[in-house]
């Protein structure tokens, strides 16, 4: 084999295995990823909320791959989601006394939050707020992408 085919052959497998496991990042979260509750199960808890806000998709530091758009609502023991959010791991959901759109902004204001708990699906959740977090205390709903340090989305309720 001549040198310029073996080059050629180590640059495109290099290249073909990049792509490889850039996709299976991106579709290993929706491949585990919980069933998202039943639709009665958004209503019940989204009765009891004291609050609802817009998950939007032109948010400064969302994009393509990192977003999320529907109404949050938030209660007093749960904050919901009906609508969907980009596919990812390790999401997480935070309350924030200011809002937040950036990834910098989230940085310098994350000593102020509190995280809620986990995100589990990509559309619709539920997730139960602990009893020593109070929302009225806070302003914004947040979703951040714990492994990677990126911004997904982001609501004010109050």
């Amino acid at each position: 084999m001549k040198i310029r085919t073996v080059v050629l052959l180590i640059v495109t497998h290099f290249a073909v295995g990049v792509l490889g496991f850039g996709v299976g990042i991106y579709t290993l979260p929706i491949l585990i990823a919980q069933s998202a509750p039943s639709e009665a199960a958004i209503e019940e808890v989204s009765s009891e909320a004291r609050y609802t806000a817009q998950f939007r998709r032109d948010l400064k530091d969302s994009d393509a791959l990192h977003w999320g758009e529907g109404t949050v609502s938030v209660g007093p023991k749960y904050i919901s989601l009906t609508g969907r959010l980009s596919p990812g791991p390790d999401y997480k959901l935070y309350l924030s006394p200011e809002f937040v759109e950036t990834e910098a902004d989230f940085n310098r204001l994350k000593s102020t939050m509190v995280r809620v708990g986990d995100v589990k699906t990509f559309e619709n959740f539920v997730v139960e707020v602990p009893p020593d977090i109070d929302p009225s205390k806070f302003t914004s709903v947040i979703v951040w992408c714990e492994a990677f340090g990126e911004f997904i989305t982001s609501a004010k309720y109050r």
